[in-house]
């Protein structure tokens, strides 16, 4: 049987080697040619990237907004553009060492809690919580020039100014407590300032998570407002039961304001002891003598007698004539 002859497979190679062309062959995907530019890309794609990019940026913005807006975003506001006289404030005064307490904390740690804020026409801002923590920043200012020159805080919105007044006395109550004299008096600034009608409905309104006996206590005090807050230097000081004896006096008398008052800047105290001292003196002051009227000459009637000091002795009555008189000189002028 005869062999098969094996056919060697053509390559280019063994065509090049006899001088011949190789055939031609034809590729079996054409090639596509690289773009020359990236404009050659579907302008429809271009036109969806850029609206979403749009709507991410917009989204982004609107969500930024509302934090801002709805107090959840911390502002770095200047400090002179914070106005702490918005509301009448509750704290009559705070304490040196507390207040240098403060002071140091924020230069240790920089300010930890922000001060809460209205905003006001003219990138102004109302003081709603937060006195504290501004005016400690305000003197760290003037003694680190360029340092403390802002102050973080929380946008508020209060739906009116009884909300703003309430959100700062509790913001005092729960970080700081107050005085029954301060409690009062935010009451009657407030009924002052027309955001209560009456003092009934601020306490009610201001003071609505203290109980019945609490609000009645600070009620009480609002008369020591009304009667002595001009002159009263250390008014934070005074206790629940002397503060409860003195509206008690002003109100059992008509004419007590009147005589406190004159107390007080005859006292003129350079203290909160001494300022309370006086106070107490006043509650029970001395009993003045009365001046006796002159009476006319009438026929007797008897005579009455009063001791109106250790050297002092009155006598008045119907009997008490131009004869009595001579005759009591001339007992006096004897030697028995």
């Amino acid at each position: 049987m005869a062999k098969r002859k094996r056919l060697t497979p053509a390559t280019h190679a063994h065509y090049l080697d006899r001088g011949e062309a190789a055939p031609e062959t034809k590729a079996m995907y054409p090639q596509r040619a690289a773009p020359t530019s990236s404009f050659n890309s579907a302008p429809i794609a271009d036109v969806a990237r850029q609206n979403a990019a749009s709507a991410a940026l917009e989204e982004m913005a609107d969500t930024l907004q509302a934090a801002r807006e709805n107090g959840r975003m911390v502002l770095d506001l200047p400090l002179e553009a914070v106005d702490e006289t918005y509301l009448v404030r509750d704290r009559t005064r705070v304490d040196a060492d507390e207040m240098a307490t403060l002071r140091a904390s924020i230069v240790a740690r920089g300010q930890q809690t922000p001060i809460e804020v209205v905003s006001l026409e003219g990138g102004r801002y109302g003081l709603i919580s937060g006195w504290r923590r501004l005016a400690a920043l305000r003197q760290l200012a003037t003694e680190y020039e360029g340092k403390f020159d802002t102050i973080q805080a929380l946008l508020r919105r209060p739906d009116d100014s009884a909300n703003a007044y309430l959100a700062m006395v509790e913001e005092n109550e729960v970080r700081v407590g107050l005085s029954y004299y301060e409690r009062a008096r935010i009451a009657a600034r407030s009924v002052e300032h027309g955001v209560f009608e009456t003092h009934k409905a601020a306490l009610l309104s201001l003071f609505r998570s203290a109980s019945r006996t609490k609000r009645s206590k600070i009620r009480s005090f609002l008369g020591i407002v009304s009667g002595l807050d001009d002159l009263l230097r250390f008014p934070e000081e005074i206790g629940e039961r002397l503060g409860l004896q003195i509206a008690a006096a002003l109100e059992a008398d008509t004419g007590a304001a009147a005589r406190f008052r004159r107390g007080l800047v005859q006292a003129a105290p350079e203290t909160a002891a001494a300022e309370q001292s006086a106070l107490q003196k006043l509650l029970k002051p001395e009993e003045a003598p009365r001046e006796v009227p002159p009476y006319p000459d009438r026929p007797r009637a008897g005579i009455t007698v009063k001791r109106a000091g250790p050297s002092k002795v009155i006598l008045h009555g119907q009997a008490v004539d131009e004869r009595l008189y001579q005759r009591l000189l001339a007992f006096l002028a004897t030697d028995d």
